[in-house]
């Protein structure tokens, strides 16, 4: 079974709230849950990010990946360690039409 700690989008149409959830990767977006780590609110502003670091810091160490979304959230809050080394953005390579 792979965990992972994503977002989960609540809110009305043009309004979005994001719960911040350990789930399994196999889970339809909004599906169940596992348990509910913090929310995030782009609308606010600034940003509203609210993470309890203890929840998170023991899913990470019970081996729950993070989503690339997820993790820059929690860098962004401190609760992991910026990266010395920068990767590469996932993109998607298209093919071209000929």
């Amino acid at each position: 079974m792979a965990v992972k700690m994503r977002l989960t989008r609540m809110g009305d149409k043009k309004s979005p709230f994001y719960r911040i959830v350990v789930t399994d990767s196999r889970n339809a977006r909004d599906g169940a849950y596992i348990d509910k780590v913090g929310y995030y609110n782009p609308i606010a502003n600034p940003a509203e990010i609210v993470i309890d670091k203890e929840k998170a810091l023991d899913w990470l160490k019970k081996g729950v990946q993070p989503t690339e979304t997820v993790k820059s959230l929690l860098i962004g809050q401190e609760i992991l360690p910026k990266p010395t080394k920068l990767s590469a953005p996932k993109t998607k390579v298209r093919k071209s039409k000929k």
